[in-house]
C-alpha cells in the first residue's frame, strides 16, 4: 500500500550531483526530505524504515564544521579523519566519503568529541539496518525472479542508467536490461569508489555504500567497517568487510530516519 510521507526541508547543503530520481516502486510513495544544491532529496518507506534514495553530497557536519576535500592520493591514504572527494577529482561527478567522515571524526585528537554527519532526524544506517532493508525487499517480492528466498535484489535496487553492459552481464543483473532496473525505487548508481591508496576505480561497474558499523577487532581488521556493494554482473546485494571495507576508502552514503 502506498503511503505518502510529508517531509519538511531540514538542511540546505551545497553539492553537485548527476543522479536523477528514476523511482517506479510500488512499495511506498516518496517525498522531499532535505535540499542539496536546490534540488530536494527523496525518501521512501520500506516496511518500518525510511531511507533516502539519493546519495549524501554535503560538505559540512551537522553543526556547520567543514569536511575537507582531499584530492592528493598520498594525503588520502594517510587520513585518520573525515574527508570527501569527487570521483576522479572531477566536480561534475558525485561525492564520495571516507568512513571517518560519517563517523564524525573531524581531527586527530582522540579526546575531541565526534560530530554528527547526518542531518537532524537522520543517521547513517548500521549493518543491521542494511540487513533489515534486504530482508524487507526479499520478503516483498523484489528478487529478480519474484521469489521470497535468497538475495537476488540487486536489479531492483539499481538505477536504470549508468551501468556497464558487458556481454557477460546476465539479464537479472544491474548491467543486463537496465530499463527493468529499480523496481524498489532505491536508485543506486554505479559511482565506483576511491581506494584507500587514493586511486579511483569501478565507475559504471559498482555501487558501494557505507554502513556505520565498525568491524569487530576480535575477528576482523579494526581499521575496517561494514559496507554494501552492487555489481553490474551479479544479482546479489553483497556485504563487505575485508579490505574493501577499509575506512580510508571513499564510498557513497545513504541515510535512514531516526
Amino acid at each position: 500500500m502506498k503511503k505518502l510521507i510529508l517531509l519538511s526541508a531540514l538542511f540546505i547543503f551545497a553539492c553537485s550531483s548527476d543522479e536523477s530520481s528514476d523511482t517506479n516502486n510500488d512499495d511506498n510513495n516518496n517525498n522531499n526530505t532535505f535540499i542539496c544544491d536546490g534540488v530536494p532529496y527523496d525518501s521512501i518507506v520500506y516496511g518500518t524504515q525510511e531511507w533516502t534514495v539519493e546519495n549524501a553530497c554535503h560538505t559540512t557536519y551537522r553543526d556547520g564544521t567543514s569536511i575537507p576535500e582531499v584530492t592528493d592520493n598520498t594525503e588520502w591514504e594517510s587520513l585518520t579523519a573525515g574527508a570527501w572527494c569527487y570521483y576522479d577529482n572531477d566536480p561534475t561527478k558525485p561525492r564520495l566519503y571516507n568512513c571517518y567522515a560519517l563517523m564524525g571524526i573531524h581531527d586527530t585528537d582522540p579526546n575531541t568529541p565526534n560530530k554528527e554527519f547526518a542531518p537532524e532526524g537522520w543517521h547513517v544506517p548500521s549493518d543491521a539496518e542494511w540487513t533489515t532493508l534486504e530482508e524487507h525487499l526479499i520478503a516483498n517480492g523484489y528478487n529478480d525472479d519474484g521469489s521470497t528466498t535468497g538475495n537476488k535484489i540487486a536489479k531492483a535496487m539499481a538505477s536504470t542508467t549508468g551501468w556497464y553492459s558487458s556481454p557477460s552481464a546476465p539479464s537479472p543483473s544491474p548491467g543486463g536490461d537496465q530499463s527493468t532496473n529499480n523496481s524498489s525505487g532505491f536508485n543506486a548508481f554505479p559511482e565506483g569508489k576511491r581506494e584507500f591508496n587514493g586511486s579511483f576505480s569501478f565507475e559504471g561497474y559498482d555501487a558501494f555504500f557505507w554502513s556505520s558499523t565498525e568491524s569487530n577487532a576480535d575477528f576482523y581488521n579494526a581499521d575496517n567497517a561494514w559496507a554494501r556493494l552492487l555489481n553490474n554482473e551479479h544479482p546479489t546485494l553483497f556485504s563487505l568487510n575485508t579490505s574493501d571495507g577499509n575506512k580510508r576508502n571513499g564510498f557513497s552514503v545513504r541515510f535512514v530516519r531516526d
